[in-house]
């Protein structure tokens, strides 16, 4: 049955209509009887009172669907940029993905971070270009910029019948129709008409234009179209699927979501051109004890190995694990062995989940999405399956926190609840982090922007009902060195009468920007036991979070130990990890620290009349315009900007542009802050 079976997601930009999109594709395959709108808070998949209150999607929900005997698995991701990790987490389990763009912004900012996202996981899309009701709606100005911007080749299954407040329906270019959908049944009904002679040139020009570009792949096709014969529309269409597959191919649909046109299409195109579960390239896993990387085949008849994609937290039910089955079987009441951890855990439950609500299954097989209750240490990322198969799948990459709050109990009574509550955020959001400043015991919490931080506190304050005082928001900095230095360190002491003695050498220098740190052995093993060595590595990375001068994390630090001078008789574990503490602290001393600060990638969409406005804006808080495009919808400027000087910019952006220009922010890298270590006290 897994032909019959879609997993796909629904990305774009913010507010170019995916939960609408998704709320219309769930009415007409008669999973709701009622369409919910954002606008009045009532769509099914933007389920949390925030989502409904800011009218954006937060957490990716996930639906199960049926239409023409195929299961649909949904999975509904956010727009906002600081919300990537949810769309990050749903593409890697993702088999196909419906890219909504809208037909007046084309390709805005975040389409092209999810695009990328999508790339990277190698997943199949197909396009449908929202908005074409709506004043400057351009069906092809969007498939052009996604070919210019993407470079991939783009090809229309529909053209537009009239645009903005004339658009009236679509021409399927495949079967040479005109459909139009009825506004009585809510666009349930279609009506389908021959294409009006006024418009035939042009739908014949289209159609030309897509036979070529697949006969561009199919010497078989070629032929028929160069001899002029009629292609067999199956074999146009198992053509399209497969280079869809392949990633040679990106089709292009077109409607108003609003306005109930154009859904159905669309829905057919999932089934028709994108792939099921055991279409795509296997799984790649790392075998633990051969510690080799081998291909997972999708074979529900295969041991049973799956990966734990998202985590949610129940007031009733404890944490729902969202799980991808890559291989085999698992039935509810079952043992599973969580391959990361060690650890045996029982599911107690498996649902099927429609957005917030859900149905009981009795087991869950390769190639499908659903959700185990009972699974107590298992978090995002995490692959469970059998002891005798130790796979584990490939580890998901989130960017790291860049901005923080301080978060105080009103009372000492409310600590534990609130470091229970910080325990279960970050255990379902994995950009999420927080820590006890050792200096003055409060409980700093980082999140990848100003709204992940407002929305994840709300949740604290409302939904987990902690009585705390928040902070202003913080920046977190970095720090690190700038040239290399060598160190030997001499430690010791004598306790309770036993002398501890330990020398050290280290050699540090900095790492390329982005790469995080590393610590290398240059001893031989077997010189030394193994527990001095692994008391300097744990103490070695003990300091990389403990920072240099002012206990920010270091990043892009190698760190190696080149010589080790050990004494049987005077040589304890304590005293290696406190020489290494010593010696690292001297060699960053002398490799030039300095202390970095984010820099984050700010992109502006203004009206043309305030553009200048917008950009001195972001030039007065030290920012540097890198590149600009126009557009019907108005001028995107991307720039780059210091997150230290971005706090209330949407405010002062909104001021001077009478509240028409909106922005989206998003890590870039970090960069040695101007001022020095000194610019902060």
């Amino acid at each position: 049955m897994l032909d019959k079976m879609r997993n796909i997601g629904i990305m774009a930009h913010i507010d170019a209509g995916k939960t609408t999109t998704t709320e219309r594709i769930l009415f007409y395959t008669g999973k709701i009887h009622r369409i919910g709108e954002i606008d009045d808070g009532q769509a099914t998949m933007d389920w949390m009172a925030q989502e409904q209150e800011r009218g954006i999607t937060i957490q990716s929900a996930a639906t199960t669907t049926y239409w023409r005997n195929y299961q649909i698995n949904i999975i509904d991701t956010p727009g906002h940029v600081d919300f990537t990790a949810e769309v990050e987490r749903s593409l890697r389990v993702l088999d196909g993905a419906i890219a909504v763009i809208c037909a007046v912004g084309c390709v805005q900012p975040q389409t092209e971070t999810v695009w990328k996202q999508a790339d990277e996981y190698k997943v199949p899309r197909i396009c449908f270009v929202n908005k074409m009701d709506r004043i400057g709606a351009d069906f092809f100005s969007a498939m052009k910029d996604v070919h210019d911007k993407f470079g991939c080749a783009t090809v229309a299954l529909q053209i537009p019948i009239g645009a903005g407040a004339d658009f009236e329906g679509v021409i399927d270019l495949l079967s040479m129709k005109e459909i139009r959908w009825d506004v009585e049944s809510d666009g349930e009904n279609m009506i389908i008409s021959d294409i009006d002679a006024s418009r035939l040139s042009a739908a014949q020009e289209w159609k030309e234009r897509l036979i070529d570009e697949i006969a561009s792949h199919n010497d078989e096709i070629a032929e028929l179209f160069l001899s002029g014969e009629e292609i067999p529309l199956e074999t146009l269409k198992k053509e399209i699927r497969r280079l869809v597959i392949a990633h040679e191919l990106v089709p292009f649909l077109c409607g108003a979501s609003r306005r109930n046109i154009g859904v159905q299409p669309l829905i057919d195109a999932v089934v028709d051109y994108l792939p099921a579960p055991d279409e795509v390239p296997p799984a790649v896993g790392l075998h633990v004890k051969k510690e080799e990387q081998m291909k997972i085949p999708c074979n529900p008849a295969g041991t049973p190995l799956g990966l734990v994609f998202k985590i949610q937290y129940d007031r009733e039910a404890g944490s729902l694990c969202y799980v991808r089955m890559y291989s085999g079987k698992i039935k509810a009441g079952e043992q599973i062995y969580n391959v990361g951890k060690k650890k045996r855990e029982r599911v107690n439950r498996i649902l099927r989940m429609h957005s917030n609500k859900s149905e009981p299954m009795d087991s869950v097989s390769a190639g499908d999405i659903a959700v185990f209750i009972g699974l107590k240490m298992a978090q995002t990322g995490d692959t469970i399956g059998s002891e005798g198969f130790p796979v584990l799948l490939e580890h998901m990459h989130f960017p790291e926190p860049v901005i923080s709050v301080a978060v105080e109990p009103s009372a000492l009574s409310e600590r534990d609840k609130l470091k229970e509550t910080l325990e279960i955020l970050s255990k379902e959001d994995p950009t999420f982090t927080y820590r006890e400043d050792e200096e003055t015991g409060q409980l700093i919490i980082s999140g990848m922007g100003e709204l992940h931080l407002e929305v994840l506190v709300t949740r604290m304050l409302e939904d987990f009902k902690v009585e705390a005082r928040v902070g202003a928001p913080q920046v977190t900095y970095r720090e690190s060195v700038t040239a290399a230095a060598d160190h030997t360190e001499r430690f010791e002491k004598v306790i309770g009468g036993k002398e501890n003695a330990a020398c050290v050498t280290l050699h540090i220098e900095p790492r390329e920007q982005g790469s995080g740190n590393k610590y290398d052995c240059l001893i031989k093993k077997g010189t030394v036991p193994d527990e001095i060595l692994e008391a300097v590595r744990s103490s070695i990375e003990g300091c990389f979070s403990a920072g240099i001068k002012y206990g920010y994390p270091c990043t892009d630090i190698s760190v190696t130990l080149t010589d080790i001078v050990y004494d049987e008789t005077t040589a304890t574990p304590f005293a290696f990890s406190a020489c290494a503490a010593a010696a690292f602290d001297a060699v960053c001393e002398k490799a030039k620290p300095e202390l970095l600060e984010p820099v984050m990638n700010v992109d502006i969409i203004s009206p043309k009349e305030f553009v200048g406005d917008a950009m001195s804006q972001i030039t007065q808080r030290g920012g540097i315009i890198q590149s600009m495009e126009s557009k019907q919808s108005g001028d995107i400027v991307h720039a780059q900007a210091p997150m230290a000087k971005m706090f209330g910019f949407s405010t002062n952006l909104r001021s001077v542009t009478q509240g028409r220009a909106s922005f989206s922010m998003e890590f870039s890298h970090f960069q040695i802050k101007a001022g020095g270590l000194d610019s902060l006290f």
